[in-house]
């Protein structure tokens, strides 16, 4: 079974969750299976504590720990996880003179915990939830024995609090270093209403920045599988849309249509709800004519004070590719300092 076939994602574009959910799909097919975690970090280290890469019983191997060839110690620990039914810390330091030989920045080093789907580590019935969790856009954590991946508890949804905030959600190895606990957050989403030429530049940035990429844009003839290659797209009206998959405060919607009747529903639907950044395309000018439309449907001037129009951090931009750099770049400002130049 192949990435695409497991998850409907492709290598570049798997996260956390595409790789936990992949992890469930080869053991519900019958796979023995075994996740490796960062756990800990020192110097420079190409990948941060909580990067997961899943090893399956033929070799298979999705995600990543490293980037270089300590990957295959990973791998061999992970076979013989599968055939013990416990898991185990590795631990890699590398001189300088060899650091790039095994895919480390000069000086770095990494602890990695291999644990198997098994009794003696995560549960099989404990991997279904956590993975259900992340494809609902829950959070969840997993705490597990940092020596032998044994698992020692969980917590999904609702017992994980109601913030998706950064602080305290980020993955960790206890003081005593004896407990790791793998965090998830759902991922960043972005909600890109329209499938101009813009957004066939914005929606690839996106995602490899990280966000679950949506194009909504009820004229099939613009949003087709040529145009976004490997994105999910709904051709519904916005707010069907976004009625069907509701925005949450990790949530970003850009409006690029220029059309008020499709973006003016998409901009009710988003004001209603908690996403963090509402961006629309248009001239100040064209910005205040739809925030006059706004307030004739009942939006106050603080509602709309949440919208960023026209769309993008003042960089003069003037392709489509720098306007959607742009957009971005404010996005990521918004979300990460709270504020947008």
């Amino acid at each position: 079974m192949t990435v695409s076939e497991a998850t409907g994602m492709t290598t570049e574009t798997l996260t956390n969750a595409g790789l936990i959910q992949t992890a469930n799909c080869w053991i519900v097919a019958g796979h023995g299976v075994a996740l490796a975690f960062v756990i800990q970090t020192w110097g420079s280290s190409p990948r941060p504590v909580g990067s997961v890469m899943v090893v399956r019983d033929d070799m298979t191997v999705e995600g990543s720990v490293s980037g270089g060839c300590v990957e295959g110690a990973v791998i061999d620990a992970a076979m013989d996880s599968l055939a013990a039914g416990t898991g185990q810390r590795l631990d890699f330091g590398v001189a300088d003179a060899a650091a790039w030989e095994v895919g480390l920045s000069c000086g770095g080093r990494i602890a990695v915990l291999v644990t198997p789907v098994a009794a003696g580590g995560l549960s099989a019935g404990d991997l279904t939830v956590l993975a259900d969790a992340m494809a609902a856009r829950q959070a969840g954590a997993v705490t597990l024995d940092a020596k032998t991946g044994a698992m020692m508890g969980a917590q999904m949804g609702a017992q994980m609090g109601a913030s998706y905030g950064d602080g305290g959600t980020a993955s960790e190895l206890s003081g005593d270093e004896t407990v790791f606990t793998f965090r998830h957050v759902p991922p960043r989403r972005l909600f890109v209403i329209g499938g101009v030429h813009i957004t066939q530049f914005l929606a690839p940035m996106a995602r490899q920045a990280g966000y679950d990429v949506v194009v909504i844009d009820p004229r099939a003839v613009f949003n087709t599988e040529g145009r976004f290659p490997g994105l999910k797209r709904l051709t519904a009206w916005p707010d069907e849309a976004l009625a069907e998959l509701p925005p949450d405060e990790r949530t970003a919607i850009v409006t690029l249509t220029h059309d008020p009747k499709i973006d003016d529903p998409g901009l009710l639907a988003a004001l209603a709800s908690k996403a963090f950044y509402i961006g629309c395309l248009g001239s100040r000018r064209t910005h205040a004519a739809r925030c006059d439309r706004l307030r004739e449907a009942g939006f106050s001037d603080s509602d709309l004070a949440r919208l960023h129009g026209p769309v993008g951090l003042d960089i003069g931009a003037r392709t489509p590719a720098e306007i959607a750099v742009s957009i971005l770049a404010q996005m990521i400002a918004v979300e990460r300092r709270d504020a947008v130049a």
